[in-house]
Parts: structure tokens; C-alpha cells; sequence
């Protein structure tokens, strides 16, 4: 039976299983309290997961690393320096304890961006660092089972053996499936066989030459983001076959960004549902601005990815750095993403 996720409220998942990855980071599964059943999603997305620190409800967007149709959701969660909720999920969550998640979302996925044939056949590139291996390795488990015919090219970055997420499932799939080329490139690369170096343009050249047949998925950090991007534009990539997903904010996305008509004044903002109207300072960001008052909207991402805190202006105006989630229609009707959108006016607000 397949599990059925209640619109945009949360639901209770149960923590099954939890184990170690490397040293700062865990894998945890979640399954339903009825664990028959199973879920489905498409390969790249994430859940916004929810849990209790001090008596409040944190939300943050995590990537799914398991398959579709399987009675569980596998996350893998990096320490942050810093991070309340990574830290309470590798320190604190344990087995059996119940979790709050939002339904599966996420436009970085290979179903809605599958990769298209070339001359040479069905290619791809999987590009990741850190904690972005996630979706990128579901998203190769999903095409070693349902569409053996597509060759994978896989680069991820790493520190060294120890600190690579999956090291030991990713050799188990290079040596299973001849169409799954692993490339590991290592600061510390100790007595392994990868190779050990920085990421840059003539290193990509070198691990896959045939990279410009290939559809492009990456994901990691902003700024290796950013540099992956520029190696590939100088490599002369053609871009309409690259997709990317990063949960690591901008600066855009994270300050609080005064544009320079708004004036830095007081303002009003009325939130009319629950009888709340707040003096704020211009240029303050919104989803700060409704924490703060402990208003119930869900802040996850806090990077203008996952729409979880999407609200709509009824009276007002808001500079937003991010729409990405929102479609052309709800755009037109007023909604913005509280974790980027600065409050420029007085402003009336619907939530949830």
C-alpha cells in the first residue's frame, strides 16, 4: 500500500534505523507508523524534516537517498558547525523516535529532467561534494535498476576515504555494474585508488573525455557549485543538459538585503489569521520576521528551493531573491518565499 501524505500538513514518520557514515554524518531511515507502507517520489527530491529542540518545531530539507517503492526514506545528515538541526539528528534522534516531514518535493530529479539520448547513446555525469552526494546517488541507483542502458560517469569529492559518504556502497556498485564509472577525487586520498587532487577544469576533462555527450547533475556547497559551473562553460558544455540543486545558501538568500528604495523605517505587518500584527523595520526578512513571533509556518531550506514557506501578499510589497518553486500562476496571485523576501512596505499577509 502506497502512503499517503496529507496535502501540505506534516506526518508522523518513525525513525526505524540509524547508523554511521563517517565520522560527521549519519544515515537514518523513516518509515510510516503503518510500516507496510511504501513511498514514492522521484530520484533528486527531498523532504522537509521536522523535529523538537527545546520545546520547538525545527524544519530543514534533506534529500532522499533510497529508491521509490520501498517501505522506508533514507537521509544522510552532515554535522554543521553550528547547525541546530544536524547536529540534535547525528547527536540526539535515536531509534524509534518520531519525526514530523512534509511531502517529497523538489525540481532537481531525473524524472522530470531525464537525460536525453546523444549519438553516442544515453550518458550522464553525476558531479557531487559532501552531503550532495545524496540525490545524485539515488538518482544512479534509480537508473542501475530501471534503466540499465544509461551510462554513468560519477565524481564526488571528498576529503578522504573516511570522509566519503557512501565509500564502500560506491565501490560495491563500480565493481557490480560495468556501465558505472566511479571517479573519487580526494584531498587525502591515503592507500586508496582514487586519485587525489582539486576539481577544476582540466581535472573533469581528464576523468570523463567524453563529457560533452553527457546530461550534467550536480550538487554540493554553493561555492563548489559556482566553480563547477564556470570549469564546465570554459569546457565549452553545452548547458541546456546541466541541472543542479544546492541546499547551501547564498548571501542573497541569507541577509537581510535593504533595497535601496525601501526606507529604514517601521512597518506594519498584519498577519490577519491569527489576529497578529507586528511592528517591523524595513528590510528585515520575512520568514526571520515570523519566526521571531512564533507564527506557524514552516521555514526549511532557508534557501528559496523548497517552497516550504511559501506565503501570499494580499496588501504590500516584498523584494524577493528567489521565486524558484513557484509557479507563473501563483507569481501572478501574490505568493513569495518568506526565507527570501525583504520587507520593503506595510504588509498584509496570508500563511500556511
Amino acid at each position: 500500500m502506497m502512503f499517503q501524505w496529507q496535502g501540505t500538513q506534516p506526518v508522523t514518520l518513525r525513525c526505524i534505523d540509524k547508523y554511521r557514515e563517517t565520522d560527521d554524518s549519519v544515515s537514518i531511515k523513516l518509515a510510516a507508523l503503518d510500516d507496510t507502507q511504501r513511498f514514492d517520489f522521484k530520484p533528486g527530491q527531498f523532504i522537509n524534516l521536522g523535529v523538537t529542540i527545546a520545546d520547538k518545531r525545527e524544519f530543514r530539507a534533506y534529500s532522499i537517498s533510497s529508491l521509490p517503492q520501498t517501505n522506508y526514506l533514507q537521509l544522510t545528515v552532515k554535522r554543521v558547525n553550528q547547525g541546530r538541526v544536524s547536529n540534535f539528528i547525528v547527536d540526539k534522534l535515536a531509534i524509534g523516535d518520531e519525526v514530523q516531514a512534509l511531502p517529497p518535493t523538489g525540481n532537481f530529479n531525473c524524472i522530470d529532467h531525464p537525460p536525453l539520448p546523444r549519438s553516442s547513446g544515453t550518458k550522464v555525469l553525476l558531479i557531487s561534494a559532501g552531503c550532495g552526494i545524496t540525490p545524485v546517488f539515488a538518482m544512479a541507483q534509480h537508473w542501475l535498476t530501471q534503466q540499465p542502458e544509461v551510462d554513468i560517469a560519477f565524481v564526488h569529492i571528498a576529503r578522504s576515504p573516511l570522509a566519503t559518504i557512501y565509500y564502500d556502497q560506491l565501490h560495491t556498485l563500480a565493481a557490480a555494474y560495468q556501465q558505472f564509472q566511479l571517479h573519487l577525487l580526494l584531498k587525502h586520498r591515503g592507500n586508496s585508488n582514487c586519485h587525489q587532487g582539486r576539481l577544476d577544469a582540466a581535472w573533469l576533462q581528464q576523468l570523463v573525455p567524453d563529457l560533452k555527450q553527457r546530461t550534467v547533475y550536480l550538487c554540493g556547497p554553493h561555492q563548489f557549485m559556482q566553480d563547477v559551473q564556470r570549469y564546465l562553460t570554459a569546457l565549452a558544455f553545452d548547458m541546456n543538459h546541466f541541472y543542479h540543486e544546492s541546499f547551501t545558501p547564498s548571501a542573497s538568500t541569507t541577509a537581510e538585503v535593504t533595497p535601496q528604495n525601501a526606507p529604514a523605517a517601521k512597518v506594519s505587518l498584519n498577519v490577519p489569521a491569527f489576529g497578529r500584527q507586528l511592528d517591523v523595520t524595513a528590510g528585515q526578512l520575512l520568514a526571520d520576521v515570523l519566526e521571531q513571533a512564533q507564527l506557524p509556518l514552516v521555514i526549511a531550506c532557508r534557501s528559496g528551493i523548497c517552497g516550504s514557506c511559501k506565503c501570499k501578499v494580499n496588501q504590500g510589497t516584498v523584494h524577493s531573491s528567489s521565486q524558484g518553486p513557484l509557479t507563473p500562476a501563483e507569481i501572478e496571485q501574490g505568493y513569495v518565499l518568506a526565507c527570501s523576501s525583504t520587507i520593503e512596505t506595510d504588509l498584509d499577509i496570508n500563511i500556511g
